[in-house]
């Protein structure tokens, strides 16, 4: 019996270190892989979906979904090439708050635009839907162990 229990942990063991453990770098080759079209486009039929847009609406969203892609992917490019030329530093306290400011300044814009192209229910529900997001992606942020 003893012997049995003992071949049971070590093969619990070994099954449990024989696993890949590289989930953030799955679930980001998926996104990293699409190009900005791409991903404007499936974020504007989510969009769709969710909130029942108009052709018209569908239009405007996906030129403000694209703009913010591009957006998105030139600050992870310049991210990434900081990181690998060893140039990446801990920004100081001004920088944080410069990068913050702008920022929350660019979500101003987002969300002034947004009101333009929806109605007011529209708006409400993606309000809420993005206020989920947020939560969500902080909620990971803290399983992670990073600040959120």
């Amino acid at each position: 019996m003893r012997r049995l229990v003992t071949v049971l942990v070590l093969l619990a063991t070994v099954s449990v270190f024989s696993q890949r453990h590289d989930g953030a770098k799955q679930r980001e080759g998926f996104k990293a892989d699409l190009t900005v079209e791409q991903m404007a486009t499936l974020h504007t039929k989510k969009m769709t979906l969710a909130l029942d847009l108009t052709e018209r609406q569908q239009q405007r969203v996906m030129e403000i979904n694209l703009e913010q892609a591009k957006t998105r992917k030139a600050k992870r490019e310049e991210r990434k090439s900081k990181k690998e030329s060893g140039e990446s530093t801990r920004p100081t306290t001004e920088e944080r708050y410069a990068l913050e400011n702008e920022r929350l300044d660019n979500q101003i814009v987002h969300h002034q635009k947004m009101k333009e192209i929806l109605t007011d229910e529209q708006y409400d529900t993606w309000k809420k839907m993005a206020l989920k997001k947020t939560m969500n992606g902080k909620k990971k942020m803290r399983e992670k162990g990073r600040r959120g």
